[in-house]
């Protein structure tokens, strides 16, 4: 026996009661700002900071350890440096599938008409812990010594793992402080069945679908791009012009507060095109393409312009900047094509995505080893045929409709 709820957003409202629907007339949108749903993405805002926060340190703070001769006096500056980044991509990748459980929420949470700001909302927190670490990082390492970088971005990891554990909940009907128009207005604009029994998960059909294999290739060519910013902009910087490491913290700093800007602008963007009725694949697309070729351009005229400091600086920022704007593009993708699957979907491209946060310091190793000259002009051209590709992949066979295989199927009683 099974009880399936069906919620339809376009005549009725349909409100949980023991497991049925109860139709009623739909309710006016709610305040969004001082709503529980936007409360919730702005506390999965905090964790994600605190998340790749804690994985962002030792990019910083390798300056620090590497220069420390007292710690490291057997080993010369590359040397050190190269080791650090590969524990740096180690960090990242092994914390993949930690994003990807904040989207079970977002099925239940989101209206289909705010989940690109909502998604952004929370997943902005990356960039802003990014941002955080390098800016205060080196401080931090030359006033206390670099180990209280660590102390002191755990301790607030266990503060967001409080908030998380206290305020957020799997959906509007278990939240008790939710107010009943927000919890009206959220399951009348659901389309979707919730059943209570769990179905057989489409391994096969999921193996066979083009779109869910163009999303998780063009996330893990962009995330070649992010891994590129996140472990290699201090180095960038430091190799160029030739800075401290209090400077190098506020250099590499500006590029990801750019970049948390623009992640949430590009969730209104969506949003706005959306309500001006455009498709959704189109928005998603477009978003994805603004997001990829701009900046890997930018990153490929570097070398040409290092001879500007400020030209640099500027050209490192609006790549960092732009982006961003793939988060309201591919990365929420699972949510249009496979709601009921979107945690694992998310989880699973982002563990696969962050295994460049491996292979990005072993390319970028073997370019500047073997050409000193041309070595970051080199290694930059590779990432941006890599970011091409699978751009190119995802707008051949991206899509944004719900998969067949991704439906919810009508249980009835036998």
């Amino acid at each position: 026996m099974a009880t399936v709820v069906e919620l339809n957003p376009t005549s009725e409202k349909s409100e949980f009661v023991l497991g049925t629907a109860v139709n009623k007339t739909p309710p006016r949108k709610v305040l969004s700002l001082c709503s529980m749903r936007y409360g919730i993405a702005f506390i999965a805002h905090f964790c994600n900071f605190t998340l790749i926060a804690q994985n962002s340190i030792i990019s910083i703070t390798m300056v620090a350890m590497v220069n420390n001769t007292n710690h490291l006096p057997h080993l010369n500056s590359s040397a050190g440096l190269n080791g650090d980044q590969h524990e740096a991509s180690k960090h990242l990748s092994i914390k993949g599938t930690g994003y990807g459980g904040q989207f079970a929420l977002w099925q239940r949470w989101a209206p289909p008409n705010e989940r690109s700001r909502l998604c952004t909302i929370a997943m902005s927190g990356m960039t802003l812990g990014i941002f955080t670490v390098l800016l205060v990082g080196g401080i931090i390492s030359e006033a206390l010594g670099w180990p209280f970088v660590f102390y002191i971005f755990g301790g607030i990891g266990v503060l967001s793992c409080l908030l998380w554990f206290i305020l957020v909940y799997d959906d509007p009907v278990s939240h008790p402080w939710i107010s009943d128009p927000e919890k009206e207005y959220i399951l009348s604009s659901l389309n979707q069945q919730f059943s209570i029994e769990e179905q057989p998960l489409p391994i096969k059909a999921m193996l066979k679908s083009l779109p869910l294999w163009s999303m998780c290739l063009c996330s893990i060519t962009h995330q070649w791009l992010v891994n590129t910013f996140i472990i290699y902009t201090p180095t960038y910087i430091s190799s160029v012009f030739k800075v401290n490491i209090r400077d190098n913290g506020f250099l590499s700093s500006l590029p990801f507060f750019a970049a948390w800007v623009f992640g949430i602008l590009g969730g209104q963007l969506a949003d706005f095109l959306l309500n001006k009725n455009f498709r959704l694949i189109t928005v998603r697309k477009i978003i994805t393409i603004l997001g990829n070729i701009p900046p890997a351009a930018l990153i490929v005229a570097l070398p040409y312009v290092q001879s500007s400091y400020i030209t640099t600086i500027i050209f490192l920022t609006l790549s960092c900047a732009l982006c961003s704007l793939c988060q309201a593009g591919v990365y929420i993708n699972a949510l249009d094509i496979a709601p009921r699957y979107a945690s694992l979907l998310m989880g699973t491209s982002r563990g696969f995505a962050h295994s460049s946060a491996v292979l990005v310091p072993v390319v970028a190793g073997f370019f500047l080893n073997q050409d000193s000259e041309f070595g970051w002009r080199n290694f930059f051209f590779v990432l941006f045929a890599i970011n091409l590709l699978g751009l190119i992949i995802y707008l051949v066979f991206g899509k944004a409709d719900i998969q067949e295989w991704a439906r919810e199927r009508k249980l009835t009683r036998l």
